[in-house]
């Protein structure tokens, strides 16, 4: 540029810029379109001489993903006779550039350190070659213009006339790209070359014509793409996620080292921003504390079992082989995919539910797999930062499908234990996965009357304040009002979330969550009150209560300290507690009134797109190529793009087209079920409320042993016990883990 050039750095066009093309016949194979598209001179590659360099192939495909191998498809790797040991995907929708460089560049870090083990029998310093990395774009409208703007710089993408909508009357549902890039961009939107340990990458882009959810995205990957393929391992990503840089090797290594392991997952640990910053949002501290309390302590103790409830979909991976389904077409893929064709209210609300957390379904249908003794392993070392919501309304929204998706796949696991038990384990494993069911059950019977506890534990707690012990006379004239308020954000919560949506409702949510935090402070102040009366006037229950509270945060910290990851403790206990009742309530109520909605929070759109325009011909296609100056200029503009982030102008965002509505009476199904496990789960907490606090005075619950029987003292004690049980078994078992992690390395 010369010095006294000037740039217009106004908005980018909505739209992409209006090029040159020539004609180019190009000879259809099998009736496929697929054309060979000569790479930008531009692209800065240090080596031309192979052809996967030289050119990024485009395949129209025009089938389901299950029928890619059928219809003539192929992919490159099997031109080039390469064996594939870790087959990666990155799923997309509309994340921007930002998160989808992190994910990318992370994995190619991963790669470079694949090449670097000397002393390995499987990597070396071609072991890109046996790495193969998938994204899939949900979506050809919904994809974020700058991600494309960084493929189109990597070399994987071009955009031109050869992109077609329909080939010989058949709609095109997937463009398909791939490129063996030699660089990478970072996080930051800087090029990375060979001198910064970034190797060669084979990637597989496919832009799916149409937005079908995240799970048709695994339905390419698993079935069209590893069916070719055939690789050991898959590791599934979602763009944002980015794991550190030995990750992949570790998860992989679990696999090479036990021949019965079908899955594994590392840690997701939240993604802090630089220097912490992102931990001051209260909210991303209280997830930051529950993630890595989850990996510290619940992970490891369901590894011990062998069957991990769920590997996150984020940052799992699975053994290929032990991902087929048996030959009448049952098995875990044929269970992993049956949510997609769950449109609507087209099944009942249970199975609609059970298929919003469908890895959940996935890890128990490898774990029962008949004739087979596959188990789910948790890797610590293995770890991913992936960002959390940092919002209360998209907070709730998540979690109303995690909280609906999770509780009625553990009622399904449960309901199928007698597969568990027929499956190829032995009687000692058989017996183990029996024990963790029964520890299933349990969670899930306290977690169904969590909301009734809390409440009662506030009530208790706070009313002991009134006893003569504390010398606090004053203290009932403040318990009133703060009990009837407590009891008055629970109603308010329920009103919220019947027919409104988070984000239309975000101040509502705020001004309760503000107000729980509050109580909690209270809640907090009267517990340390009532543990000091406690340790002085002694006795079974104050001893007990004592014990629990010591139990429950001591093996919090004891843990963390073994784990060598104790950072968390001193950074976001204290938003976790604060935020606790909000978890508890806002979330279990929101969840619960509203399991008539099966969204995954986007919408689909089948709506077919014709304007890539068509080719009708039997044998040859007549296809717009760039030429090499208009090819030049638009790799010079993606460049510009990302060198500059220049502002996009607003989408003209055409409102999806519905599908026809659903019949009233599914409606009315529906709504009906929902209303009446609401009704069962507030009855039933109430009716325990009503219960307890019926059968004797809460304010003498901690303070004196009372003569003959009082039922509020005799289920705190077995709540208190109950407590620190678990959490003692959790922490043996995880302790046990760290034991075979320093013992076996």
């Amino acid at each position: 540029m010369e010095p006294n050039e000037t740039r217009h750095f106004g908005p980018a066009p909505i739209g992409r810029v209006t090029r040159r093309h020539k004609k180019q016949r190009i000879r259809l194979t099998q009736g496929n379109l697929i054309v060979d598209l000569k790479i930008p001179l531009r692209l800065p590659i240090p080596v031309r001489q192979a052809p996967e360099n030289q050119y990024t192939r485009y395949t129209a495909v025009t089938c389901d993903p299950d029928e890619f191998k059928k219809r003539g498809f192929f992919l490159r790797q099997i031109e080039y006779k390469r064996e594939t040991e870790l087959f990666v995907v990155i799923t997309l929708y509309n994340e921007d550039e930002i998160l989808f460089c992190r994910t990318l560049y992370a994995v190619m870090q991963n790669i470079s350190h694949l090449t670097t083990r000397k002393n390995s029998q499987r990597w070396g310093p071609n072991s890109w070659e046996k790495v193969v990395v998938c994204i899939v774009a949900d979506g050809r409208k919904k994809i974020h213009p700058r991600v494309l703007d960084v493929l189109t710089l990597l070399g994987v993408y071009q955009e031109g006339g050869h992109m077609k909508s329909g080939i010989n009357k058949q709609e095109v549902q997937a463009h398909l790209f791939e490129y063996t890039t030699t660089f990478g961009l970072d996080a930051d939107l800087k090029l990375r070359f060979p001198d910064k340990k970034v190797l060669p990458t084979q990637i597989i882009f496919c832009m799916k014509e149409k937005n079908q959810k995240k799970i048709n995205s695994h339905r390419w990957f698993f079935n069209a793409f590893a069916a070719q393929l055939q690789p050991n391992v898959c590791i599934l990503l979602d763009a944002g996620t980015m794991p550190a840089k030995t990750s992949l090797y570790k998860l992989w290594k679990a696999f090479d080292l036990n021949s019965n392991v079908a899955g594994a997952c590392g840690e997701i640990a939240v993604y802090k921003g630089k220097a912490w910053s992102l931990l001051l949002n209260p909210l991303v501290a209280a997830q930051n504390f529950e993630y890595k309390i989850s990996s510290i302590l619940d992970k490891p103790t369901e590894s011990m079992f062998g069957y991990i409830s769920v590997l996150p979909g984020a940052f799992s991976a699975y053994r290929y082989i032990a991902l087929q389904n048996h030959a009448d077409g049952t098995g875990p893929l044929a269970s992993y995919f049956k949510g997609e064709v769950l449109h609507g209210h087209d099944t009942d609300i249970f199975t609609s539910n059970m298929y919003l957390a469908e890895d959940r379904i996935l890890c128990f249908e490898l774990v029962a797999k008949a004739r087979s003794h596959w188990v789910l392993k948790y890797v610590k070392g293995a770890t991913a930062e992936t960002d959390v919501p940092d919002g209360l309304p998209e907070f709730i929204s998540q979690r109303r499908r995690w909280l609906n998706g999770s509780f009625f796949a553990a009622i399904y696991s449960i309901a199928h234990t007698g597969q568990l038990l027929r499956s190829g384990h032995s009687l000692a494993r058989k017996v183990a996965l029996a024990m963790e069911t029964l520890y299933t059950i349990i969670n899930l019977t306290f977690a169904w009357f969590a909301i009734g506890n809390f409440f009662l534990f506030f009530i208790i707690v706070t009313s002991s304040l009134e006893d003569e012990a504390f010398n606090m006379s004053w203290i009932k004239y403040l318990n009133t009002p703060i009990q009837y308020l407590l009891g008055s954000i629970v109603v308010a919560c329920f009103l919220f979330s019947m027919g409104n949506r988070p984000r239309a409702s975000k101040w509502k949510y705020q001004t309760a969550a503000i107000l729980y935090a509050l109580l909690m402070i209270y809640l907090l102040f009267a517990s340390v009150m009532c543990a000091i009366v406690a340790a002085r006037q002694g006795g079974s229950t104050n001893s007990l209560m004592l014990f629990s509270v010591v139990i429950t945060y001591g093996l919090y910290v004891a843990s963390s300290i073994l784990a060598f990851d104790p950072w968390h403790i001193l950074t976001s206990s204290g938003a976790y507690l604060l935020l606790s009742p909000t978890f508890i309530n806002i979330l279990s109520i929101y969840a619960f009134s509203n399991l008539d909605d099966i969204s995954w929070g986007t919408k689909q759109d089948d709506t077919p797109e014709s304007d890539l325009g068509a080719v009708f011909q039997d044998a040859l296609a007549v296809v717009e190529v760039e030429d090499e100056v208009d090819k030049e200029a638009a790799y010079e503009d993606a460049l510009d793009n990302i060198r500059y982030r220049k502002p996009l102008a607003a989408r003209q965002i055409t409102p999806a087209k519905t599908q026809a509505e659903v019949e009233q009476n599914a409606k009315d199904y529906y709504a009906n079920v929902r209303t009446n496990v609401l009704l069962l789960w507030a009855l039933s907490n109430g009716i325990l409320l009503v219960g307890i606090l019926g059968s004797g005075s809460p304010s003498q619950t901690f303070t004196e042993e009372t003569e003959g029987t009082n039922l509020t003292r005799d289920y705190m004690i077995f709540i208190l016990a109950f407590t620190a049980i678990t959490n003692i078994i959790r922490f043996t078992a995880s302790t046990l883990y760290l034991l075979i992690v320093f013992v076996t390395g």
